[in-house]
């Protein structure tokens, strides 16, 4: 159904006061689970994430990809076990994810939001060693705890007028890849940056404290 132009203009008026209260400040989107499975939500997402940069809003795209991590290694063969929501991450798993995340799902992302008139980069936590961490518990494997978030590349992108989009793959300076939560990198990303708001786009129910949560 078309919009009038009456409609238009009153869904401006009452947008104008989040507009000016967000225009230049810094919002992290969270972007996973059953959201990303649906093309066509997938395709609303990212040209709403568009129409929040181009009125103002520097946004940060941080994703997961679960799902489609799980899809991989089955049609490789692997068993996929999880404890306590968490993914057992062996050596080969690891470079699977790290293949899926920073290489399939994270220049998708890019591309589609290009496709849709935004400006995007796409970084993982690989780039510029922006997410460090540490093996979370030995019995998980390759699964990361964050030790410490440089936000100085996110940082670079946004300043040169693009979209930064972030895959959630940790290192340390062993040369380990780490596969990392995507609500927990997210929520430590969003706090480095001193963020205005962090918005979690996802099918998994949660709350966070200390943090402007709008969960969707």
């Amino acid at each position: 159904m078309e919009i009038s132009n009456k409609d238009r203009a009153r869904i401006l008026v009452h947008a104008l006061p989040y507009i000016q209260q967000y225009n230049g400040k810094i919002v992290v989107v969270k972007y996973g689970g059953g959201a990303m499975v649906n093309d066509e939500l997938k395709d609303s997402v990212m040209r709403d994430i568009v129409l929040l940069s181009l009125i103002g809003v520097r946004v940060v795209l941080v994703h997961g990809g679960g799902p489609e991590i799980t899809q991989t290694l089955e049609r490789m063969g692997k068993k996929t076990e999880f404890v306590n929501g968490l993914r057992v991450t062996d050596k080969d798993t690891a470079e699977i994810a790290q293949m899926v995340l920073s290489g399939k799902i994270n220049k998708g992302l890019v591309n589609l939001i290009e496709n849709k008139g935004g400006r995007a980069i796409g970084l993982s936590g690989v780039d510029g060693h922006m997410i460090e961490a540490k093996m979370k518990d030995e019995s998980l494997g390759y699964v990361g705890d964050i030790t410490s978030v440089n936000v100085t590349p996110v940082l670079d992108v946004i300043e040169k007028g693009y979209i930064p989009v972030i895959s959630t793959i940790g290192c340390d300076f062993q040369g380990n890849v780490y596969n990392i939560n995507a609500d927990t990198a997210a929520a430590r990303i969003a706090g480095a940056l001193s963020a205005e708001s962090l918005i979690s786009m996802t099918d998994i129910e949660g709350i966070l404290k200390n943090l402007s949560l709008i969960h969707i």
